[in-house]
């Protein structure tokens, strides 16, 4: 089985993507460790692109491949 860390970050994006729209009608996705360590690799790699992932507009630019916003 492969880390999260070595799929390519677009399906990462994509997945951590439907899996946080899904909060409000699966909250126990709140607890899951798998969301947790999905956001926490994506951070990483976000704030090494140069993304404060404090700005949520900067945050959520790069999740969708859109040019960061300037916070």
């Amino acid at each position: 089985m492969r880390n999260l860390d070595s799929y390519a970050d677009n399906d990462l994006k994509l997945i951590y993507r439907l899996l946080h729209d899904g909060l409000a009608s699966n909250p126990e996705l709140m607890d899951s460790e798998l969301l947790h360590d999905l956001q926490t690799i994506l951070q990483q790699k976000a704030k090494h692109d140069g993304v404060d992932v404090s700005m949520h507009s900067q945050w959520a630019a790069w999740l969708s491949g859109l040019p960061q916003e300037l916070g």
